[in-house]
């Protein structure tokens, strides 16, 4: 997710389970969501970017640079009272638009401190400023609301979003859940740059993304600052609240590690969460420098939710993790996080590149061998769930966190990797990780720069691993 979604939630085979201010944005992302879609008539900003997997997810007319997220959490009456500053810029002119917000009641909402109407259609929040916005104009929507967060059903039947627990709660948004505790455009084509302000009970942490900026406690209740300065896409974003042991520290190459546990798991993920600088460096030499400022781990008590998340600089467990899940989860700050996915159809860009990482980290550490966990896989009879449908078009978004995508996307990989040679297949990952950084990507951008650095046609190989339906034939 991308994920390490476990298979009591049937996102991951077991097989996969030994494997967890204001940012300028590059314009090409405001064209992106420009074109989104259907075009939209008049001045009316489109309800959904058009994905063909979540056709209602996202919004069009305007591009969000910055998000502003002040939110006050009672971990006893699970009450959240919001305000949410959207910092954003019009690709057409408008007259209306749409936020993404499910089940909380908005009690005010301005455009530039002018009061706007606004009503709810679903998942849609539909503004209509005062004044129509005009192309290219930069403007400010402030939303206030309060209510009980609750977490949204995904097509596989799992739940993310805002997830309660025994001490808080576990904030992991992929596909759809951001819309459960902030008003967002709600798709990985938007992107932007956050500052968090959460208030929870006093002896409760709250965590989010980004570099710690500090926090404060009056009057029974402590206040935590996060920045995240880096575009982030909003599925990515948390704000995860709960008892936790805390550890900071910066690594030798100057990012800020910021480790959140449940004392409960302490004793667990402490010998994993140790290899967290080395996993990191390692990664570092094979995919290009970390694209963040700051990293670390999230490592809570959810029983109830069977899945961790790349949680971008500081990924979500919901155990301790085992230490494929941290390179996996890891993997994905390159592969998701920084460089972000411009449709659900091509998660396998996400989920294929972060098992496969395991892989690798296994072959180099002593572990099998890449080639091995593909014969081990490649020897699952025909009629077995890996080869259900091909990971280039899982068919819905009820497919997305299938067994498909992780492992047969991770063999799409090692498949180039044998035709390339070990040399420019490294070269293909740093320059995809490289070029794309903060960024958006889709599979025929990744195909023909593997053809312009290797100087081969791939179009048989790719077809057959991403897209045939069933077991392929060895080549």
């Amino acid at each position: 997710m991308t994920s390490t979604r476990r298979p009591a939630t049937g996102r991951r085979a077991a097989v996969l389970r030994r494997e967890a201010v204001l940012a300028t944005v590059p314009v090409a992302v405001a064209a992106l969501l420009a074109a989104a879609g259907p075009a939209t008539a008049g001045t009316i900003g489109q309800s959904g970017v058009g994905d063909p997997y979540f056709p209602s997810a996202g919004n069009g007319g305007y591009h969000v640079r910055h998000y502003g997220l002040t939110l006050r959490y009672d971990t006893t009456s699970r009450h959240l009272d919001g305000t949410a500053v959207l910092s954003a810029r019009a690709t057409q002119r408008l007259a209306r638009f749409d936020l993404d917000l499910n089940g909380l009641k908005v009690t005010r909402l301005t455009v530039d401190g002018a009061a706007a109407r606004f009503s709810r259609d679903g998942q849609e929040l539909v503004v209509t400023p005062r004044h129509a916005l005009r192309k290219g104009q930069n403007f400010r929507v402030t939303v206030t609301y309060n209510g009980t967060p609750k977490p949204v059903t995904d097509p596989d039947g799992s739940h993310d979003g805002w997830i309660p627990t025994d001490d808080g709660a576990f904030v992991a948004g992929e596909p759809q859940g951001a819309m459960t505790w902030f008003p967002a455009n709600n798709h990985p084509r938007d992107k932007s740059s956050y500052d968090f302000t959460l208030t929870v009970p006093k002896g409760r942490t709250a965590i989010a993304n980004g570099v710690f900026l500090g926090e404060r406690t009056a009057h029974g209740r402590t206040t935590f600052r996060w920045r995240q300065s880096e575009p982030m896409a909003a599925y990515l974003a948390t704000a995860t609240v709960g008892k936790f042991k805390v550890e900071r520290y910066t690594t030798r190459d100057g990012i800020q590690v910021y480790n959140a546990v449940d004392p409960r798991e302490a004793s667990a993920a402490a010998p994993v969460l140790k290899k967290l600088p080395s996993v990191l460096e390692w990664e570092s030499r094979l995919f290009g420098p970390y694209p963040f400022r700051a990293a670390g781990s999230v490592v809570d008590r959810a029983p109830d939710v069977g899945f961790a998340l790349e949680t971008q600089t500081r990924p979500l467990y919901d155990s301790a993790p085992d230490l494929s899940t941290l390179v996996h989860e890891s993997a994905h700050q390159w592969f998701g996080d920084s460089v972000s996915l411009t449709s659900w159809k091509d998660i396998w860009l996400n989920e294929g590149f972060a098992t496969y990482a395991e892989w690798l980290y296994s072959e180099q550490h002593g572990g099998d061998s890449a080639q091995k966990s593909f014969d081990t896989l490649y020897a699952k009879p025909a009629g077995h769930e890996l080869w259900a449908y091909p990971p280039g078009n899982p068919g819905s978004g009820a497919n997305i966190f299938g067994t498909p995508v992780y492992a047969r996307g991770a063999m799409a990989l090692h498949e180039l990797r044998k035709a390339v040679g070990d040399r420019v297949f490294v070269r293909i990952l740093r320059t995809w990780a490289t070029e794309h950084r903060g960024v958006h990507g889709t599979t025929a951008q990744f195909v023909r720069l593997a053809e312009r650095e290797s100087g081969k046609n791939l179009d048989g190989l790719f077809h057959t691993w991403l897209y045939t339906k069933g077991k392929p034939d060895k080549a």
